[in-house]
């Protein structure tokens, strides 16, 4: 568990700020021509600060996203593939499952977290808010005045079918390598 919360925290120090770059390019109308002129822009305007004002935010939804996603996966295994055989059919399946689950479920924080660092200014200014959203709580406020309850499911959809067959071949991947190694193992015993 602290291994993982540890690999969690230096995961998301590295890739907090690419996804502000990830998303601010593929925002509508982005401004930015290049991720390096992305990069100046926002270090410029907003300061180091805005590559991380998401960051406790991406932590909150990859700690639960992650509990979900493996506890999903190990419900699925238990049902479809109880005596737990190398089957890659079982593991596509539980593994396309497990990304759903987890996605949706973790699906409002995702929200908050791209609002947070896109910094849309046309949805900020439509809820008067001038200068700089910062904070969950705040994002969270936000996305609600924008769009109610709904608000928080905006892209649910996309965000599952994105997420099934990464999910799916990261366990199939796994499992195969699992089955490879410890086949090779025994054999080397024998």
């Amino acid at each position: 568990g602290i291994a993982g919360s540890v690999a969690t925290l230096l995961h998301d120090a590295v890739m907090n700020p690419a996804e502000v770059v990830k998303q601010r390019m593929q925002m509508f109308n982005s401004p930015y021509k290049s991720v390096l002129a992305c990069v100046r822009t926002v270090q410029k305007t907003e300061g180091f600060g805005a590559f991380y004002r998401s960051y406790t935010t991406q932590l909150t939804m990859n700690v639960p996203f992650q509990a979900i996603h493996f506890i999903t996966y190990e419900f699925m295994q238990e049902q479809i593939n109880p005596r737990r055989d190398y089957n890659p059919r079982s593991h596509i399946v539980s593994g396309a499952v497990a990304g759903a689950v987890a996605a949706a479920a973790t699906t409002p924080l995702d929200v908050c977290k791209t609002l947070l660092n896109t910094q849309e200014n046309t949805a900020l200014s439509s809820v008067n808010i001038s200068g700089h959203l910062s904070g969950m709580l705040n994002a969270f406020r936000t996305v609600y005045q924008l769009g109610g309850v709904s608000g928080y499911f905006r892209g649910v959809q996309a965000r599952v079918i994105y997420q099934m067959p990464s999910t799916a071949i990261a366990w199939s991947v796994y499992e195969f390598f699992k089955y490879f190694l410890t086949k090779h193992k025994l054999e080397r015993r024998t």
